[in-house]
Protein backbone atom coordinates (compact mmCIF):
# COMPACT_ATOMS: atom_id res chain seq x y z
CA UNK A 1 0.00 0.00 0.00
CA UNK A 2 2.80 2.41 0.80
CA UNK A 3 4.37 1.74 -2.60
CA UNK A 4 1.09 2.45 -4.42
CA UNK A 5 0.58 5.61 -2.39
CA UNK A 6 4.09 6.80 -3.25
CA UNK A 7 3.48 5.92 -6.91
CA UNK A 8 0.40 8.15 -6.92
CA UNK A 9 2.02 10.97 -4.95
CA UNK A 10 5.02 11.19 -7.28
CA UNK A 11 2.99 10.83 -10.47
CA UNK A 12 2.99 14.60 -11.27
CA UNK A 13 6.81 14.67 -11.10
CA UNK A 14 7.21 11.49 -13.13
CA UNK A 15 4.63 12.75 -15.62
CA UNK A 16 6.96 15.65 -16.48
CA UNK A 17 9.82 13.20 -16.96
CA UNK A 18 7.61 10.92 -19.05
CA UNK A 19 6.66 13.77 -21.40
CA UNK A 20 10.32 14.65 -21.87
CA UNK A 21 11.22 10.99 -22.49
CA UNK A 22 8.46 10.81 -25.08
CA UNK A 23 9.68 14.02 -26.74
CA UNK A 24 13.30 12.86 -26.85
CA UNK A 25 12.30 9.54 -28.37
CA UNK A 26 9.84 10.80 -30.98
CA UNK A 27 12.01 13.63 -32.29
CA UNK A 28 15.25 11.61 -32.33
CA UNK A 29 13.56 8.67 -34.08
CA UNK A 30 12.02 11.00 -36.67
CA UNK A 31 15.47 12.40 -37.49
CA UNK A 32 17.05 8.93 -37.36
CA UNK A 33 14.56 7.59 -39.91
CA UNK A 34 15.64 10.29 -42.37
CA UNK A 35 19.35 9.68 -41.66
CA UNK A 36 18.84 5.93 -41.97
CA UNK A 37 17.06 6.19 -45.31
CA UNK A 38 19.76 8.47 -46.74
CA UNK A 39 22.60 6.15 -45.73
CA UNK A 40 20.66 3.07 -46.85
CA UNK A 41 20.39 4.62 -50.31
CA UNK A 42 24.11 5.39 -50.13
CA UNK A 43 24.79 1.72 -49.38
CA UNK A 44 22.87 0.48 -52.42
CA UNK A 45 23.85 3.32 -54.75
CA UNK A 46 26.83 1.47 -56.30
CA UNK A 47 28.68 4.78 -56.08
CA UNK A 48 31.88 3.83 -54.29
CA UNK A 49 32.37 7.11 -52.42
CA UNK A 50 28.82 7.05 -51.03
CA UNK A 51 29.05 3.35 -50.12
CA UNK A 52 32.32 3.96 -48.27
CA UNK A 53 30.84 6.97 -46.45
CA UNK A 54 27.91 4.84 -45.27
CA UNK A 55 30.27 2.04 -44.18
CA UNK A 56 32.39 4.47 -42.15
CA UNK A 57 29.32 5.98 -40.47
CA UNK A 58 27.88 2.59 -39.53
CA UNK A 59 31.29 1.36 -38.33
CA UNK A 60 31.72 4.40 -36.04
CA UNK A 61 28.27 4.00 -34.51
CA UNK A 62 28.63 0.26 -33.96
CA UNK A 63 32.17 0.59 -32.64
CA UNK A 64 31.57 3.21 -29.95
CA UNK A 65 29.20 3.21 -26.95
CA UNK A 66 26.08 5.35 -27.18
CA UNK A 67 26.97 7.20 -23.97
CA UNK A 68 30.27 8.27 -25.55
CA UNK A 69 28.43 9.52 -28.63
CA UNK A 70 25.99 11.51 -26.48
CA UNK A 71 28.84 13.11 -24.52
CA UNK A 72 30.64 14.03 -27.76
CA UNK A 73 27.49 15.72 -29.05
CA UNK A 74 26.92 17.38 -25.68
CA UNK A 75 30.39 18.88 -25.27
CA UNK A 76 30.63 19.68 -28.97
CA UNK A 77 27.23 21.28 -29.42
CA UNK A 78 27.00 23.21 -26.15
CA UNK A 79 29.90 25.29 -27.45
CA UNK A 80 27.56 26.22 -30.31
CA UNK A 81 24.80 27.13 -27.83
CA UNK A 82 22.78 23.96 -28.36
CA UNK A 83 20.77 22.86 -25.32
CA UNK A 84 21.46 19.60 -23.51
CA UNK A 85 18.11 18.29 -24.76
CA UNK A 86 19.05 18.82 -28.40
CA UNK A 87 22.45 17.30 -27.77
CA UNK A 88 20.69 14.14 -26.61
CA UNK A 89 18.23 14.20 -29.50
CA UNK A 90 20.98 14.50 -32.10
CA UNK A 91 23.13 11.91 -30.31
CA UNK A 92 20.25 9.41 -30.29
CA UNK A 93 19.40 10.23 -33.92
CA UNK A 94 23.03 9.76 -34.99
CA UNK A 95 23.17 6.42 -33.18
CA UNK A 96 19.84 4.97 -34.28
CA UNK A 97 20.23 6.23 -37.84
CA UNK A 98 23.02 3.72 -38.45
CA UNK A 99 20.93 0.77 -37.35
CA UNK A 100 17.95 2.02 -39.33
CA UNK A 101 20.17 2.34 -42.40
CA UNK A 102 20.86 -1.40 -42.22
CA UNK A 103 17.17 -2.14 -41.65
CA UNK A 104 16.17 -0.08 -44.67
CA UNK A 105 18.95 -1.55 -46.80
CA UNK A 106 17.88 -5.10 -46.04
CA UNK A 107 14.23 -4.28 -46.71
CA UNK A 108 14.97 -2.54 -50.03
CA UNK A 109 17.21 -5.34 -51.25
CA UNK A 110 14.55 -7.91 -50.34
CA UNK A 111 12.20 -6.47 -52.98
CA UNK A 112 12.28 -8.41 -56.23
CA UNK A 113 14.46 -6.70 -58.83
CA UNK A 114 11.64 -7.19 -61.31
CA UNK A 115 9.72 -4.45 -59.49
CA UNK A 116 12.38 -1.92 -60.43
CA UNK A 117 12.57 -3.20 -63.99
CA UNK A 118 8.78 -3.00 -64.32
CA UNK A 119 8.77 0.60 -63.16
CA UNK A 120 11.55 1.58 -65.55
CA UNK A 121 9.80 -0.19 -68.45
CA UNK A 122 6.77 2.04 -67.82
CA UNK A 123 8.94 5.08 -68.38
CA UNK A 124 9.40 5.99 -64.71
CA UNK A 125 12.73 7.43 -63.62
CA UNK A 126 14.93 5.59 -61.13
CA UNK A 127 14.02 7.96 -58.30
CA UNK A 128 10.31 7.86 -59.11
CA UNK A 129 10.31 4.06 -59.23
CA UNK A 130 12.13 3.94 -55.93
CA UNK A 131 9.73 6.41 -54.33
CA UNK A 132 6.45 5.00 -55.62
CA UNK A 133 7.11 1.27 -55.93
CA UNK A 134 10.15 0.09 -53.97
CA UNK A 135 10.14 2.22 -50.81
CA UNK A 136 6.45 1.69 -49.86
CA UNK A 137 6.95 -2.09 -50.03
CA UNK A 138 10.29 -1.88 -48.25
CA UNK A 139 8.81 0.20 -45.44
CA UNK A 140 6.13 -2.42 -44.80
CA UNK A 141 8.79 -5.11 -44.54
CA UNK A 142 10.98 -2.92 -42.36
CA UNK A 143 8.22 -1.99 -39.91
CA UNK A 144 8.77 -4.81 -37.35
CA UNK A 145 12.54 -4.19 -36.93
CA UNK A 146 11.93 -0.42 -37.03
CA UNK A 147 9.45 -0.88 -34.19
CA UNK A 148 12.06 -2.78 -32.19
CA UNK A 149 14.59 -0.01 -32.83
CA UNK A 150 12.04 2.54 -31.66
CA UNK A 151 11.66 0.72 -28.35
CA UNK A 152 15.45 0.47 -27.99
CA UNK A 153 15.68 4.24 -28.56
CA UNK A 154 13.01 4.81 -25.91
CA UNK A 155 15.04 2.92 -23.32
CA UNK A 156 18.32 4.45 -24.48
CA UNK A 157 16.88 7.93 -23.81
CA UNK A 158 17.52 7.20 -20.12
CA UNK A 159 21.20 8.02 -20.79
CA UNK A 160 20.14 11.68 -21.07
CA UNK A 161 20.20 11.83 -17.28
CA UNK A 162 24.01 11.64 -17.37
CA UNK A 163 24.17 15.15 -18.83
CA UNK A 164 21.54 16.62 -16.52
CA UNK A 165 18.38 16.08 -18.56
CA UNK A 166 15.56 15.12 -16.20
CA UNK A 167 13.63 12.56 -18.20
CA UNK A 168 12.15 9.53 -16.44
CA UNK A 169 15.39 7.98 -15.23
CA UNK A 170 16.78 11.37 -14.21
CA UNK A 171 13.68 12.03 -12.11
CA UNK A 172 13.95 8.59 -10.46
CA UNK A 173 17.62 8.96 -9.52
CA UNK A 174 17.09 12.49 -8.23
CA UNK A 175 14.18 11.44 -6.01
CA UNK A 176 16.10 8.38 -4.89
CA UNK A 177 19.07 10.54 -3.91
CA UNK A 178 16.89 13.04 -2.05
CA UNK A 179 14.99 10.35 -0.14
CA UNK A 180 17.96 7.95 0.28
CA UNK A 181 15.83 5.22 -1.31
CA UNK A 182 17.01 4.42 -4.81
CA UNK A 183 15.36 1.00 -5.04
CA UNK A 184 11.79 2.21 -4.55
CA UNK A 185 12.07 4.95 -7.16
CA UNK A 186 13.83 2.66 -9.63
CA UNK A 187 10.93 0.23 -9.28
CA UNK A 188 8.49 3.07 -9.90
CA UNK A 189 10.30 4.27 -13.01
CA UNK A 190 10.39 0.69 -14.28
CA UNK A 191 6.59 0.71 -14.27
CA UNK A 192 6.55 3.85 -16.42
CA UNK A 193 9.01 2.37 -18.91
CA UNK A 194 7.02 -0.86 -19.11
CA UNK A 195 3.87 1.17 -19.76
CA UNK A 196 5.53 3.14 -22.56
CA UNK A 197 6.98 0.01 -24.16
CA UNK A 198 3.56 -1.66 -24.02
CA UNK A 199 1.89 1.34 -25.69
CA UNK A 200 4.49 1.63 -28.45
CA UNK A 201 4.53 -2.13 -29.06
CA UNK A 202 0.74 -2.09 -29.40
CA UNK A 203 0.90 0.78 -31.90
CA UNK A 204 3.49 -1.06 -34.02
CA UNK A 205 1.39 -4.25 -34.00
CA UNK A 206 -1.67 -2.24 -35.03
CA UNK A 207 0.24 -0.69 -37.93
CA UNK A 208 1.48 -4.13 -39.01
CA UNK A 209 -2.09 -5.48 -39.05
CA UNK A 210 -3.40 -2.53 -41.04
CA UNK A 211 -0.63 -2.85 -43.61
CA UNK A 212 -1.22 -6.60 -43.85
CA UNK A 213 -4.90 -5.94 -44.56
CA UNK A 214 -4.05 -3.34 -47.21
CA UNK A 215 -1.76 -5.87 -48.94
CA UNK A 216 -4.43 -8.56 -48.94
Amino acid sequence: MEFIQLLLETSPIFWKGLKLTFYLTIVSIGIAMIIGLIFALFKISQIQVLEKLADIYIFIVRGTPLIVQIFIFYFGLTELNFSAIWSVILGLAFHNGAYMAEIYRGAIQSIDRGQMEAGRSLGMSLSLTMRRIILPQAFRRALPPLGNQFIIALKDSSLASFIGVFELFGVATTLGSNEFDYMTYLLIVSIYYLLLVFIFSSIVKLLEKRMAVSDA
